[in-house]
Formats: C-alpha cells, sequence, structure tokens
C-alpha cells in the first residue's frame, strides 16, 4: 500500500513538473518565433498631424526589420484614454502596441482618474524621441526677451491670457509651472486643440501659448509670434537662439512631448527584448534623424526600464504641479 502510494505521488510530481515545463515553453516559443502575424500599432489619435506622422515613420521602417506588417490603427478620443484602455486590456502577446506619449502617460495620470494605471496596465518597450515645448507670445506684446514678459506681467496682472490646447494638457500645466516660477497671473483659455489655440494668439485674443516647437517653428518663420524661452536641457538644433529655461534662470523646465512605444502589462521578456532592440536600430538611421531634427524632434533610444524611469518621473512632475497650482479635471 504504501508503494503504491509513493508511486502516485512520484508520478504527480512529475507531472506537476512536466506541465510547468510546458507552461514555460509556451512564452519562450512565441517570443522565438516572434512575430509571425502582422501587429497593430494603435495611435491615440485621429489620422493626420505630428503623432499620427511619427507613428507611420517608424511603423514602416519597423516592419521592415522585424520583417512582418505593422499596421497602424488610429483610435482618438478621451486625450489618449480610449487608446490607452483598449491596449492596457489587450492580449500581453506583442501583436497589440501603443504610441504612448506625454498625455497618455505624463499629464492625464496627473490630472484624471483614469480607467487605467499609465504604470503597472503597461510594458514599456522604448522611447522614440521628444521636442520641447516654447513659450511663444503676440508680438504686440511689449516684451523682448523673457525677462522683459515677466516683468511686464508683474505690472499689468488684468491684461494677459494663455492658451492651451485643453485643460490638463502640457500647454497647460507648463504654463501653470511657469506662473508658479515666475510668480505671475495669467488667464488660462483652453481651446480643443493647438490649432484654434494659435488663431486666437495671432490674433491678439490670447498674449502667450506654450506649444510644441514642431508646432510655433511656421509661425516662428514668418515672425508672426516672438519666442522667449524653450523646455529641455539644451537648446534645440532646429532653433539654436532660443535659450531654454534654465539658462535664464528657471530650473525643472525639463518637460517635453514625447514619444514612445508600450504594450499590454506582462508581455514575454524576450518579446519586449527584441521589440527594444529593433526599434533602438530604427531610431540610429541617420535618415530618420535628419527628418526628425527637421521637425525639431530629437530621437531618444532607451532601454525599457530608462523608459519606464522617465515616465514615472514625468508623471511625478506634472503631479507636482497640478497639486501646487489645485488642479484636477474631471472626465
Amino acid at each position: 500500500m504504501k508503494l503504491i502510494q509513493n508511486k502516485v505521488i512520484k508520478y504527480a510530481f512529475c507531472a506537476l513538473i512536466a506541465s510547468s515545463l510546458g507552461l514555460i515553453a509556451v512564452p519562450m516559443a512565441s517570443a522565438q518565433s516572434y512575430p509571425n502575424k502582422p501587429i497593430k500599432l494603435i495611435a491615440p489619435v485621429a489620422a493626420g498631424g505630428g503623432l499620427d506622422n511619427l507613428a507611420r515613420k517608424v511603423a514602416d521602417r519597423l516592419s521592415k526589420n522585424l520583417g512582418q506588417t505593422i499596421v497602424i490603427e488610429n483610435m482618438g478620443g478621451g486625450g489618449g484614454t480610449i487608446a490607452s484602455q483598449y491596449v492596457a486590456k489587450a492580449a500581453p502577446d506583442g501583436y497589440t502596441l501603443l504610441v504612448s506619449y506625454v498625455a497618455t502617460h505624463g499629464t492625464n495620470p496627473a490630472v484624471r482618474k483614469l480607467p487605467y494605471d499609465a504604470i503597472k496596465d503597461f510594458t514599456a518597450i522604448g522611447m522614440i524621441g521628444a521636442t520641447p515645448n516654447v513659450l511663444v507670445i503676440n508680438p504686440d506684446v511689449p516684451a523682448k526677451n523673457l525677462k522683459e514678459f515677466v516683468a511686464y506681467a508683474k505690472k499689468n496682472p488684468a491684461k494677459l491670457s494663455y492658451g492651451s490646447a485643453g485643460p490638463g494638457s502640457l500647454t497647460h500645466l507648463g504654463v501653470e509651472q511657469f506662473k508658479l516660477g515666475a510668480d505671475i497671473f495669467m488667464v488660462h483659455i483652453p481651446y480643443r486643440g493647438i490649432a484654434p489655440a494659435f488663431t486666437d494668439l495671432l490674433a491678439g485674443q490670447t498674449q502667450a501659448m506654450l506649444p510644441s516647437l514642431f508646432a510655433a517653428v511656421p509661425y516662428l518663420k514668418s515672425n508672426r509670434v516672438r519666442a522667449l524661452a524653450v523646455t529641455g536641457l539644451k537648446r534645440s538644433p532646429a532653433e539654436p537662439n532660443i535659450p531654454t529655461f534654465k539658462e535664464l534662470g528657471y530650473n525643472g523646465f525639463d518637460g517635453q512631448q514625447w514619444y514612445g512605444i508600450t504594450g499590454p502589462a506582462n508581455m514575454p521578456e524576450a518579446v519586449v527584448r527584441k521589440l527594444n532592440a529593433e526599434l533602438n536600430k530604427v531610431l540610429a538611421s541617420p535618415d530618420l534623424a535628419e527628418q526628425m531634427a527637421s521637425e525639431a524632434m530629437t530621437l531618444m533610444p532607451m532601454s525599457p526600464e530608462q523608459f519606464t524611469t522617465y515616465v514615472k518621473e514625468d508623471i511625478a512632475r506634472w503631479t507636482k504641479v497640478a497639486k501646487d497650482r489645485k488642479i484636477e479635471i474631471e472626465n
């Protein structure tokens, strides 16, 4: 009887080991053969525009490296919330990915109650790049530089307003950060996107704005707006004559309009490493770097760990600004 029991236990143990090895073998095998079908890359915006354009350029090169089609699927709405939630709930097999950016994984988590956790519900794959934001003013404002603008704002607290792409956007929180640092007051006028905000800035309905440098370049070239300072750690090669906030005595203005790629949480490690390696090869391409530089974007290849740290720090940055300015946006 005891012998039989021992054999039963032995067989059960062996079966458990075999089962465990089988479970381990499945993701390993899938990682080795990845990708064996088209990959879906979700762009959390409508077709057209900077993010969509960037997604298609990267996807085209990445698909060649991986030897598999990458299909761009536009899923706008909710400031990227709809697309982010969709990807967070997708199978973590590497076939549904997201172009995450400063709204979905930076400012929104800082000011809104979201149906997803920007860190826990995603697997960081890699950063693509970033473009700084630039503080611009209507040329009729009597200030030639940032110091003069701050002095003018302090003397005329009721005369200045600034436009943004919407409540809780980087163009909103960035100016609130500046107002706090400079101890000045400006009325916030939110718009549905950056285009209408520019329209009113050019018409003099608002006096200032903090758009991405990419969006501002055409207006700077035609002298329809005046640039005072850019965010980031160093001057942008696209507009090297514009000083950084840091140069002008304002620390902590490192926030940028950044873009990266994430997937659902718990993706196989080998798949993540393969995607990261191939993405970084794409970013090392001189022709892509030249194209992006002409659009005021700096490519920023990172490891998954570095990208995770970057996202956490960006959320912490904007959470502090939102807390200091008592900003909370209802969905």
